[in-house]
């Protein structure tokens, strides 16, 4: 059996590629091309926790691990010529699409910022579709992170996947309709719909994961050797709001959050980000619950000032003084709306939730007191009191 893993680079990649490759004796291809490395660097930004090599990364993997079914291919998946060399070597059994430009502020900058994400995100969903259907491999189980960004923020409770309409005494099951925010959210949108046109008329087993935003430094396998860590990115355009806040607290700024800051938002720890993907990676499709399943790769919500809170608290374990502070909000939002968000299916596959927010904020200060320095040379990266529209 031959397992791909997209994105394999990445913050969410490389974590999900070494726990596939730990638990099983299958062949494992990672795939990426450095984007993520190259966007940040872009905006002048750097990761907090050092990132190897992905050769070291591989190597490290063998010694400390012993992993040896491991190997890295590198290459755009936006060229239909190299998604179909991939294809047409390695045939894979299972695809963990996890390749994307995953900033929703990076795709607000600009015109050309925006047209490349959504160029970049579903050119690559739509080769992989297109060339699992033309080279006659549509047994093949894809599986791609989208987000629980499609969804918006609606005032009633978020199914997992489906929602039920009715019209004139009729009720029928129908996709959930796209209300993304942001243009990198859309391409998540329109990849989930394209993702559901593949399955009806290719027949392809579809896993559609929307991921919740993800807190987080470490697994049980990245945290054997430096070599194998994970990125760690703080600044405003692919930090998380989480990671944001805690890298405030660490350069000594206080935690601002705006207004009343009791929105919630839905989260997950990596941890339970990976374990689910891998599970899904090896899962017999005699157990997959259908052909195509949406699963809300989620385990709870939490508000802004809840989060805020957390970190002030957990910093005290660390020496650090954390202040919270609540600014005027300058938009116009509801700083109330409490998003309920259904998460059978995902509960289902993990096993319930392992890491809660306040064990991966500890997490999380563990590796950047590590690396403070790392932050404080970069400190107008992270630009305190921005709290929307973050990076998946």
């Amino acid at each position: 059996m031959t397992i791909i893993v997209t994105g394999a680079d990445g913050y969410l990649g490389w974590p999900t590629t070494l726990r596939i490759a730990t638990m099983t004796d299958d062949r494992v291809i990672a795939v990426d091309n450095f984007g993520r490395r190259e966007w940040v660097e872009e905006v002048g930004s750097v990761s907090a926790v050092p990132i190897a090599s992905i050769d070291e990364r591989i190597d490290a993997a063998e010694e400390v691990h012993g992993v040896t079914n491991l190997s890295f291919v590198e290459g755009d998946l936006t060229e239909r010529s190299f998604v179909d060399q991939l294809l047409e070597v390695h045939e894979p059994d299972t695809i963990v699409h996890a390749a994307a430009q995953p900033s929703a502020p990076y795709s607000q900058i600009n015109g050309e910022r925006a047209n490349f994400t959504q160029h970049n995100n579903m050119q690559a969903t739509r080769n992989l579709a297109f060339g699992l259907h033309e080279h006659g491999l549509t047994d093949t189980h894809l599986i791609e992170t989208t987000t629980t960004g499609v969804y918006g923020a609606p005032e009633f409770p978020i199914p997992e996947g489906g929602a039920t309409m009715e019209n004139q005494g009729e009720t029928d099951e129908v996709p959930f309709p796209a209300m993304a925010g942001s243009w990198y959210h859309l391409t998540k949108s329109h990849d989930a719909a394209n993702l559901r046109l593949a399955h009806s008329q290719f027949d392809i087993p579809i896993s559609d994961v929307r991921t919740a935003i993800v807190y987080g430094t470490e697994v049980d396998e990245t945290r054997a050797d430096p070599r194998l860590k994970t990125r760690f990115d703080f600044d405003y355009y692919f930090g998380v709001v989480a990671h944001r806040f805690a890298a405030q607290a660490v350069a000594g700024y206080p935690v601002t959050v705006y207004g009343k800051g009791e929105q919630r938002k839905p989260f997950v720890a990596l941890e339970d980000a990976v374990e689910g993907l891998a599970r899904l990676a090896v899962t017999d499709p005699d157990e997959r619950p259908a052909d195509h399943v949406v699963y809300n790769q989620v385990t709870r919500a939490i508000s802004i000032v809840e989060m805020a809170n957390t970190i002030a608290d957990v910093g005290d374990e660390f020496d650090l003084d954390v202040a919270v502070e609540h600014f005027e909000n300058p938009r116009d939002e509801d700083e109330t709306h409490k998003m309920e968000i259904e998460n059978d299916r995902y509960a289902d596959l993990i096993g319930g939730q392992s890491t809660t927010f306040e064990e991966g904020i500890r997490d999380v200060f563990e590796s950047l007191t590590e690396y403070a320095g790392r932050i404080e040379a970069r400190e107008d990266r992270f630009l305190p009191g921005v709290l929307e529209d973050d990076a998946e």
